[in-house]
């Protein structure tokens, strides 16, 4: 059996840029692939990458208007509008009144919303955390350093 020399590194900038693009895109298609208990079964389908992502917002949040949320979560109104829309069948978000603007109306997540949102943490980072198991202390004591790192160009 042949085995293929390491791939050299990149030097430059754009080359570490390309080896991050093509690495946390990688990690992020798994933990997206890892679906709950029951998912596929006759349950309720598990919640898309956008019905999460608006939940968790809520719940970060406390509360936005569906305009805010919208507009935080970087998508269209009428796309926004759907997601709510399933997000309040599922009992996920509820909507009140706004305390000012009696024309808008208020999204708060329901506890079941937020026990989705911990369960759905739990179960990637069960995963993620056998994984980190797997690698030597010093290879664990990069991606600590890294970790903070790479959450500031998240923000960027």
């Amino acid at each position: 059996m042949t085995t293929q020399p390491p791939r050299e590194r990149a030097p430059s900038v754009p080359g570490l840029a390309e080896e991050l693009r093509i690495s946390i895109a990688r990690l992020s298609r798994r933990l997206r692939t890892l679906r709950p208990p029951g998912a596929g079964d006759g349950a309720l389908s598990p919640l898309s990458v956008t019905q999460l992502a608006a939940l968790a917002a809520l719940e970060r949040h406390g509360s936005m208007t569906p305009r805010e949320l919208a507009d935080h979560e970087k998508v269209q109104p009428p796309s926004m509008t759907r997601v709510i829309a399933h997000l309040e069948e599922r009992g996920l978000v509820a909507r009140r009144p706004h305390p000012t603007d009696g024309r808008q109306v208020v999204l708060t997540a329901t506890d079941e919303g937020v026990a989705i949102l911990a369960d759905e943490r739990r179960r990637k980072e069960a995963w993620l955390a056998m994984r980190l198991g797997e690698l030597t202390e010093a290879e664990r004591e990069v991606l600590r350093q890294a970790a903070p790192i790479i959450d500031r160009l998240s923000r960027s």
